[in-house]
């Protein structure tokens, strides 16, 4: 297939990329590389730099002319979108709406848009299905929340097929370890350095960690699929790729000691507030809509991931 990826060029970008042409597919890559890598960029990838809000970027699309999108271009600092609200909903609202009308106006058959578990906010039950309430804590999550209506809104008239994939807390190789990157690669680059890692808070809270190779294996199988992904009602454009286990800090850290070679002690900081205490997600109806399974374990994960933080 001929699949365009947006935001390509980082870090859940460059391994899809990677695997897509692998597989035997023609790749497109757009990204503005503001935090997109050139070292991230396979040579066998069409790529453009442009930035999907701009004027230009209907036409850039065009000119690769794909049969699948893939977007996951995005603002994706919760601390920007509280300092900057409105660029927030400018990238990731306005962005979805351009990827959606360039991707149809160029004759694409199928849209795959990267959401969030954020557009959940805090659970009143665990795992968390796509149908469960959406209570966004901050500017992030709700711009993504809107991002998977307005996708639905763009394409369900035009006949092009679409699904929202909420992502939970991605981790692996490739991922930025400075400023808010996911806490695997803040710990992995530290223990790397020899640094101790540090906790915020008690260590007590969990996340559904998901290693990026399970999140590539996931956009592959949705892009291929025969079927419909737009299925009706409410959760219908919507699909979790998570693992559905619940996986604390604290238990986090002590995974990642043997393969890390670390063994020294911990620090802890103060907890970031208001933060969810505790997160997973079904990722049931991926599994029976288009098979998606995730395969790699969080031991097996926190090892390669460490293993490649190590290399550098």
């Amino acid at each position: 297939m001929r699949i365009l990826v947006t935001g390509g060029a980082g870090f859940i970008g460059s391994n899809l990329v990677n695997a897509l042409l692998s597989a035997g597919n023609q790749v497109g890559v757009i990204d503005n590389m503001s935090t997109g890598s050139v070292a991230n960029l396979h040579p066998a990838a069409w790529f453009r730099s442009t930035d999907i809000t701009s004027p230009q970027f209907a036409a850039v699309l065009a000119e690769f002319a794909p049969e699948v999108v893939v977007h996951l271009a995005a603002q994706s600092s919760i601390s920007a979108s509280e300092a900057d609200p409105v660029h927030d909903r400018a990238v990731n609202v306005g962005g979805t709406e351009a990827v959606a009308r360039a991707a149809a106006a160029a004759g694409a058959r199928r849209v795959i848009s990267a959401s969030s578990a954020a557009v959940y906010g805090t659970p009143v039950s665990l795992p968390l299905g796509e149908a469960d309430r959406k209570a966004p804590d901050n500017p992030y999550g709700a711009s993504k929340l809107e991002a998977e209506s307005v996708l639905a809104a763009e394409l369900r008239p035009t006949g092009v097929d679409f699904a929202s994939m909420r992502f939970a807390n991605v981790y692996g190789p490739r991922q930025n370890p400075y400023g808010e990157g996911g806490v695997v690669a803040i710990i992995s680059g530290r223990i790397a350095e020899e640094l101790p890692p540090v906790i915020n808070g008690d260590g007590s809270q969990t996340r559904d960690f998901i290693y990026v190779g399970d999140i590539v294996s996931a956009i592959m199988l949705a892009s291929e699929y025969p079927g419909e992904l737009a299925l009706p009602g409410e959760d219908g454009p919507a699909y979790n790729l998570s693992t559905g286990t619940e996986t604390s800090i604290t238990m986090l850290v002590q995974a990642m000691r043997g393969p890390g070679g670390y063994f020294g002690p911990v620090e802890h900081a103060s907890a970031v507030s208001p933060g969810v205490p505790r997160s997973a997600l079904n990722p049931g109806k991926a599994h029976e809509v288009f098979g998606f399974t995730a395969r790699v374990g969080i031991e097996a994960g926190l090892a390669r991931t460490v293993g490649w933080f190590k290399q550098f």
